[in-house]
């Protein structure tokens, strides 16, 4: 299936871990019910949960889509590459041949699916020939077990050279990076270290990419517009980060919307438009986010914003 031009992807990321199933499956229901189609995993969702093992967020929405009576109208999205190589081991299974082959498997089988729709190469591994692990995903595509392929936190130089030896193999045409409305001072960490943030570099890749389709993960900030308790992370603090929070909720005011809104139609509005991914851990968050899309920024509004602490 197609992914919308213009549209939500639902993060599944805390689904079995620290948002129960009951929880999980009704926040599916409702993202469906609102025309949601595609949702976004990956195969160590989410390890790092006291208890987790990376299994939680696949199995989680398989057993929904076992439920609900399979998966017509819905884009599947997951990753391979960042999952622990041994239960509590620091290293990572990497983006080997045999690695990629084996995630894509078990992501399979978790999911109870025989293909995804999008597949991801979660991180980077530079200890693996970069033409390996391009080989290696265009034979997954080549058999059917993935429709097409995507690439996340990657050096923008390491993509295009992906892409090129692609050849007129199956190649990336999906980026994912960090990005929201805020924009973070790259002196300082962002809050997770495997994080790689859209910089204007990404934006003009993927702009004249021809073929590649932008989504952006952590695009409301963990809650950080709304909830006072998880607050701005220290790398968005900078003399930028005031007028643009202020210009924010003007327009929000103005349209009678939430911050968290805006933020999603400035994403999804932008040159070039991209898809936000939305995590939920409440029905209402869903709801709220969906709302988005609904909306419509003015040119002016739009100006204040892309201008606001320039």
């Amino acid at each position: 299936m197609a992914i919308p031009q213009r549209t939500l992807i639902l993060g599944a990321l805390p689904f079995g871990t620290t948002v129960d199933e009951a929880t999980s499956f009704a926040v599916l229901d409702r993202f469906t019910e609102l025309g949601g189609t595609v949702i976004d995993t990956a195969n160590n969702y989410a390890y790092w949960a006291e208890g987790g093992t990376g299994d939680e967020s696949e199995e989680t929405v398989g057993r929904w889509l076992a439920a609900r009576g399979g998966r017509d109208g819905l884009v599947l999205s997951t990753k391979c590459g960042g999952r622990p190589a041994a239960p509590g081991s620091p290293d990572v299974e990497g983006l080997s041949e045999k690695a990629v082959r084996s995630a894509l498997e078990g992501s399979l089988r978790r999911l109870g699916v025989d293909r995804v729709d999008v597949f991801w190469a979660h991180l980077e591994d530079r200890t693996v020939p970069l033409g390996e692990t391009v080989a290696a995903l265009a034979d997954l595509v080549d058999e059917g077990k993935a429709a097409e392929l995507g690439v996340s936190n990657h050096a923008v130089w390491r993509v295009e050279r992906a892409r090129a030896l692609a050849g007129e193999r199956p190649r990336y045409t999906h980026l994912q990076y960090r990005h929201s409305y805020l924009q973070p001072r790259f002196d300082k960490a962002l809050p997770s270290s495997g994080h790689v943030h859209v910089t204007r570099e990404i934006l003009d890749f993927a702009r004249n990419g021809g073929d590649l389709t932008l989504w952006a993960y952590s695009a409301l900030l963990s809650g950080g517009y709304t909830r006072p308790e998880v607050g701005i992370p220290a790398a968005y603090d900078h003399p930028g980060t005031a007028p643009r929070l202020a210009a924010l909720r003007e327009v929000a005011g103005e349209l009678g919307a939430s911050v968290n809104q805006v933020v999603l139609a400035w994403l999804l509005d932008g040159e070039p438009s991209v898809l936000p991914v939305v995590g939920a851990s409440r029905v209402e968050q869903v709801e709220e986010a969906m709302g988005a899309l609904d909306l419509t920024l003015d040119p002016e509004q739009r100006r204040r914003l892309d201008e606001a602490g320039a």
